[in-house]
């Protein structure tokens, strides 16, 4: 949710920047209900002090008349009278406001579509091979690491079970990220590299609830609909997405005191999507699947450190990919696809040999404090006064799609799949999965 100050301030650059999104809102109503609000408010509290000195004259005389009390009586009536009113007002402004999408930052590129996404640079050589290339299911299910019937068979498509070599990998690269983001050593050498001003503290390793209730889900502003999510019906609880979705939400309407911020932390999470729509080659291997792995970063910080941890976060991105040694491109997401609560956001997307294309692996978004507005989590600032906390989420590891890029990438003529060397000392030292 946007502070309600912006649009009293400017209300056509928000009705503008909504539509760069993609959504029509109704600012015009919004300014009506909060004028009505801001008057029916005003009425209340001078009825609350006609009350007041009404009692205070009573108690003067030391008995009150039978016209006091009458009035005294009158008066009472039509506070709730105007309570009741302010209430109906204030939840109809609130529906409206939220409604809004958080404003895209003045860097994000306008554009209607995807297909207007900025390419910001290219890392890494795309491999050459003098062989025909295979997908990562047919490697997969050759070596037995993948197993699409059975699952079909259990649970229905577009699930898998993960077997060997490939449940190794996973767990290998677990492992390697925890290492590093829980490394302040680490954390220090990316602030340093990329020249931010943040304190090097580390990520702290959690596993996340796997549910969410419906409302809190809904303050994140990060559920979609049924056709996205799963619902379980009978508890008003939603299976979790991504880590992210359950973390953005642990410090609601609560205070934090701005030493102990940042607080970030890499949430470990098996996930849950419909992945409605999706066609061809989404559908094959586990490129696409209802259940998955990611290990995703959240970072709560103050206001004046938000778009550094944005930058940080991406830059770590960047330190997995490039230690892994997998080419892949960075985009700068445009208004259109950035997403309802995001202000910024930046997608990392890994060259997939079998596609011939580079395809979606990571995601970074900035929030500002759009979500912690909706879920009340501040901070007291060094002035002590309160401020709404600034969020980031990015991915780390997605434990499908990098496992995908590596067996695509590291691919032999024979059949086999190198492990990048930095996993290696996770895989008892060798060299082939």
């Amino acid at each position: 949710m946007i502070d309600i100050n912006i649009i009293r301030r400017d209300p056509e650059m928000v009705k503008a920047k909504s539509l760069q999104k993609g959504y029509e809102v109704d600012i015009d109503r919004i300014l009506k209900l909060d004028q009505a609000k801001n008057k029916l408010l005003t009425d209340i509290e001078d009825l609350r002090h006609q009350r007041k000195e009404l009692s205070n004259l009573s108690e003067d005389r030391q008995k009150p008349t039978e016209e006091s009390i009458q009035q005294s009586k009158e008066l009472k009536r039509k506070i709730v009278q105007q309570e009741e009113q302010y209430s109906k007002i204030e939840l109809e402004l609130d529906q409206y406001l939220r409604k809004i999408p958080n404003l895209p930052l003045q860097s994000v590129p306008v554009g209607k579509s995807e297909t207007e996404n900025k390419v910001i640079r290219k890392v890494g050589d795309i491999p050459v091979f003098d062989f025909e290339v295979k997908s990562h299911a047919e490697i997969a299910e050759a070596k037995d690491w993948l197993d699409k019937k059975r699952a079909a068979k259990v649970a229905g498509s577009r699930f898998n079970y993960v077997k060997n070599g490939l449940v190794k990998l996973q767990f290998a690269l677990i492992n390697f990220v925890i290492d590093n983001l829980s490394s302040e050593e680490v954390i220090k050498k990316i602030i340093t590299e990329n020249n931010l001003k943040l304190d090097p503290k580390p990520f702290i390793p959690i596993i996340p609830p796997a549910l969410i209730r419906t409302s809190l889900y809904e303050d994140s502003a990060r559920l979609d609909a049924e056709e996205v999510t799963y619902k379980i019906e009978q508890d008003d609880l939603w299976l979790n997405a991504s880590a992210e979705h359950s973390l953005c939400v642990m410090y609601q309407n609560e205070i934090l005191a701005k030493s102990e911020l940042p607080i970030r932390y890499i949430g470990y999470s098996t996930s849950f999507r419909r992945e409605a729509g999706s066609y061809g080659k989404d559908m094959e291997g586990m490129f696409r699947s209802h259940q998955f792995d990611k290990l995703e970063m959240e970072v709560f910080s103050a206001a004046d450190h938000g778009l550094d941890e944005h930058l940080l976060l991406i830059a770590i991105e960047e330190y997995l990919m490039q230690a892994l040694k997998l080419p892949y491109q960075v985009l700068e997401k445009c208004t259109a696809d950035i997403g309802f609560p995001n202000a910024k956001g930046v997608d990392i997307e890994c060259w997939l040999p079998s596609q011939k294309t580079y395809r979606e692996t990571h995601s970074a978004d900035y929030m500002t404090d759009f979500q912690a507005r909706r879920l009340k989590t501040r901070y007291r600032n060094t002035n002590d006064e309160i401020e709404y906390v600034h969020t980031n989420d990015a991915t780390a590891i997605p434990m499908s799609r990098i496992p995908i890029a590596i067996l695509e990438n590291y691919q032999t003529k024979d059949g086999e799949v190198l492990i990048p060397e930095i996993l290696q000392p996770y895989l008892q030292n060798k060299r082939v999965l």
